[in-house]
């Protein structure tokens, strides 16, 4: 007989009006297909389908056999496309008794189907419905592994997420002793790793897992509390390692998650551990350490700075911390690094930072960390800053001698400007740890290389004695750290600085403008004074451009300091900015009055003098044949960006003369720049770091209180002035958070849309990057306006600037989620040019958008 035949034989078994014979009938026919189902072809696998789908709306008692044939036939090699997510509906459609161990089966054997996914959200709900109420354990074995791989395998959980919890967590603590001599072999520990998997399975789960977790915490039986928090080290460890690190774009995400990691590192390292405990501390790196480790020995680096990164943070939560990670991680590292120097030399030394641990720890590799350390130093490599960084602790005596041998000899002949930058950030770091072999050793020889009448035989020909003095200066700048070596390096800068303004340094070009700016940035790390000298104004501009060491040094002072003489410094200050004719004095002026203005303390004395200083300012500004307009407006923008910083009322006086600027002829260009400097954290004053006084959203508050003026004045504008306030416009919007551009932007659409119509290609640059990830979410206004956006993005597809080509097909990707019929061949057109495009990255924007559309 064929299988269809059997049917046919059993007709009047199926047909029968007594439920238990149709119930016998079709248990033969499953007991039949449990032996032949590997012959059955796919049509006769897609009719018996149909029939069981059918039986499964009979009588319950019909329903087990049902069960029965439907789990041997998903073991049919020959079955039809479509069949798993047919057979699943009918299940969860038509049997409305407690779930049974075959359903459950059935459903686990299809969860390995990519068919399932079709089905969406629907599946989760029926599984939810399937489960419900189970308390076989077999059963609750089964659904919780088909539950684990519904959320490893990405279904769309839907709304039904709660629900898919809840129906999980209900069995949590798992409370089973399993019968003597059970013929199935399920034990508590199966179940209880089982649900975990579940539980912490993935961060979607966190509003509902965290108080249940923190409710059984309360429970007086041990039990609960320790699976409690196991499961909670597991959660955490997911969120942390998979989702905010590896899987984000964001540097906030990024740097709250590594701070999670490092806070619960030091939460668990100063748990207290018993005999019989379980050390929670070493459970947690485990996972962390299996997440990451093998990353840092895969060919592909894509991951590798992540990785890095967490291990990182662990370490830098605790010693112990450290001292785990590194006897597990460092033996595998240094093996890559003797294998594959020049793909893993940086990986050895990236996973650990000097500041994070103590020297101990690395005690136990000393002898081939040192290896590394030389190896580095002959081979010239970029990489010897971070290498030298990473184990200066551990080198003895002799080795720092030797290492300071090693960099004297590459200061004064390497070609490499990576590798020059790299050799002078080493020697500051060994000089602070080290100081007496530089003060013997690196210094003199340094100061006879650059007081050398000679053309030195150790540098080639293309190495100037220009290049080599400057790197001598740059050297002695990065080792005058600790005070031995201050003492033995300010005499000698001193000698430079008189040898330069006399004439007596050999080489016609060192005292060239090309070498005197370098000079005083070198120098000014070591000079921390400041003398009312240093503003007298003469003839030579190269004595007035020496404010910038006054700025080294008082913009970097505490506000709780006290400046002596202020006001005088205040006024010197004010007279340079505004008189001098040399940019980088006066810009140096200008930028240490902000930075004064800004730490001084709120009151009458601090606004008299602001609104002084705004007339001299605005007096200038409003001559158009004043030679010094440029000169006030530099003083203007940066005392703004000093009142703005610390929300003082007066810097709304001053932003508004920057937005009618944007009307003037001669600085209206200026003024433009003006607002990215407003928005823009600054490196050398005004930050934080610097003690500056900066509040926290000030960037946000500035957007909502001017965007309304600068709309105005945009329709206001006559046409040729309208590109100054579209460059403005672009410059704010660019610098806000991102969330903030997603809510702000649709009410400045008609301008960013202009402003892609704008010929400075900056200014279509920075529109393009706040449009980019509006476009992911689009608000309605911005659907309405797509037919504008279209055309604006393909108009700048063949940019001449490749940044913009890049910026306009990411954008046109990112359309592609909209309704976009209308455009279609429109689009796919415009995109044929840029598939020819002669920069690699423009073709592969090309390619992916074109996929898209």
């Amino acid at each position: 007989f064929s299988v269809l035949q059997l049917v046919e034989a059993l007709g009047l078994s199926l047909t029968s009006s007594q439920p238990h014979t149709r119930a016998r009938g079709v248990q033969l026919l499953s007991e039949v297909l449990q032996e032949c189902y590997g012959n059955l072809t796919e049509r006769e696998v897609e009719v018996l389908i149909a029939f069981y789908e059918n039986r499964l709306k009979d009588h319950y008692v019909v329903t087990p056999p049902v069960l029965q044939g439907l789990k041997a036939l998903t073991r049919c090699t020959a079955l039809p496309t479509g069949s798993a997510v047919s057979m699943l509906r009918s299940l969860f459609q038509d049997v409305h008794v407690q779930v049974k161990l075959d359903i459950i089966r059935i459903q686990n054997y299809f969860n390995e189907s990519t068919e399932l996914k079709g089905l969406g959200a629907d599946f989760v709900f029926g599984f939810v419905q399937s489960m419900d109420g189970e308390r076989d354990p077999r059963n609750l074995l089964l659904a919780f592994q088909i539950a684990q791989n519904i959320i490893n395998r990405g279904y769309d959980l839907g709304k039904f997420t709660e629900e898919l919890f809840e129906v999980t967590s209900c069995y949590f603590p798992i409370d089973f002793t399993p019968p003597p001599n059970d013929p199935h072999g399920i034990t508590k520990e199966q179940l209880i790793q089982a649900l975990r998997a579940v539980l912490a399975g993935t961060p979607k789960f966190a509003e509902f897992l965290l108080p249940l977790l923190i409710e059984k915490l309360d429970s007086d039986v041990q039990s609960a509390k320790l699976d409690s928090l196991q499961t909670l080290v597991r959660f955490l460890t997911l969120v942390i390692v998979s989702l905010q690190v590896f899987q984000t774009s964001s540097e906030k995400i990024e740097s709250a998650g590594l701070a999670a990691l490092t806070a619960l590192t030091s939460c668990l390292s100063r748990s207290v551990l018993n005999s019989d405990s379980e050390d929670s501390l070493s459970t947690f790196l485990d996972v962390v350490l299996k997440d990451c480790k093998h990353h840092l020995c895969e060919p592909d680096l894509k991951l590798v700075w992540p990785s890095a990164k967490l291990l990182q943070a662990a370490c830098s939560a605790s010693n112990r911390a450290s001292h785990i990670i590194a006897a597990s991680a460092m033996p595998s590292l240094i093996e890559q690094y003797n294998t594959r120097t020049q793909r893993f030399e940086l990986i050895c030394v990236s996973v650990f930072h000097p500041s994070m641990l103590e020297e101990s720890v690395f005690l136990a590799f000393r002898q081939s960390l040192c290896s590394m350390v030389f190896s580095a130093l002959s081979e010239t490599n970029s990489n010897i800053y971070i290498v030298i960084h990473h184990v200066s602790g551990l080198l003895l005596d002799s080795d720092i001698e030797l290492a300071v041998d090693h960099l004297t000899r590459l200061l004064l002949t390497e070609e490499d400007d990576r590798v020059s930058l790299a050799v002078v950030e080493c020697a500051g770091t060994l000089a602070e740890l080290h100081p007496a072999a530089f003060t013997t050793k690196l210094i003199p020889r340094l100061k006879k290389e650059m007081f050398s009448g000679k053309e030195s035989t150790i540098s080639s020909e293309l190495h100037s004695r220009h290049a080599v003095r400057q790197q001598c200066l740059s050297a002695l700048a990065a080792i005058s750290i600790q005070p031995s070596v201050v003492q033995e390096s300010t005499p000698v800068l001193l000698e430079v600085l008189s040898s330069a303004h006399t004439g007596n340094l050999p080489g016609r070009n060192f005292k060239s403008n090309v070498c005197w700016f370098p000079f005083l940035v070198s120098t000014f790390r070591v000079f921390r004074f400041a003398g009312q000298t240093l503003l007298k104004q003469g003839d030579s501009w190269t004595q007035s451009q020496m404010v910038c060491l006054l700025m080294g040094c008082v913009c970097s002072l505490p506000r709780s300091v006290e400046v002596p003489q202020i006001d005088q410094l205040l006024s010197q200050l004010e007279e340079m900015s505004c008189s001098c004719s040399h940019p980088l004095s006066y810009t140096s002026a200008a930028k240490c009055f902000a930075a004064l203005v800004n730490k001084r303390s709120q009151g009458d004395s601090l606004d008299s003098f602001i609104q002084r200083t705004m007339k001299r300012v605005c007096s200038e500004l409003d001559s158009p044949s004043s030679p010094v307009r440029v000169q006030a407006f530099t003083l203007m923008i940066w005392v703004a960006k000093a009142l703005l910083l610390r929300y003082h009322p007066l810097s709304t006086a001053l932003t508004d003369k920057l937005f009618s600027l944007l009307d003037d002829a001669d600085l209206g260009p200026m003024a433009a720049e003006g607002f990215s400097l407003l928005m823009s954290d600054s490196v050398d004053v005004l930050n934080r770091a610097c003690h500056a006084d900066v509040r926290i959203m000030y960037r946000q508050r500035f957007f909502s209180e001017n965007s309304a003026k600068l709309v105005q004045g945009f329709n206001a504008a006559p046409q040729e002035k309208k590109s100054n306030y579209l460059k403005a416009l672009s410059n704010i919007v660019n610098k806000l958070p991102k969330q903030v551009q997603v809510t702000e932007l649709p009410a400045l659409l008609s301008l960013l849309l202009e402003a892609l119509s704008c010929p400075d290609q900056g200014v279509q640059l920075s529109t393009l990057s706040c449009l980019e990830p509006v476009l992911i979410d689009p608000p309605p206004a911005l659907i309405q306006q797509l037919e504008a956006l279209v055309s604006r993005l393909l108009a700048l597809v063949g940019s001449p600037a490749m940044n913009v080509r890049i910026a306009s097909l990411r954008c046109i990707h990112a359309l592609s989620r909209f309704p976009i019929l209308p455009f279609r061949a429109r689009v796919l057109r415009a995109l044929a040019q840029p598939l020819d495009d002669k920069k690699r990255l423009v073709r592969r924007e090309a390619v992916q958008a074109r996929g898209e559309w």
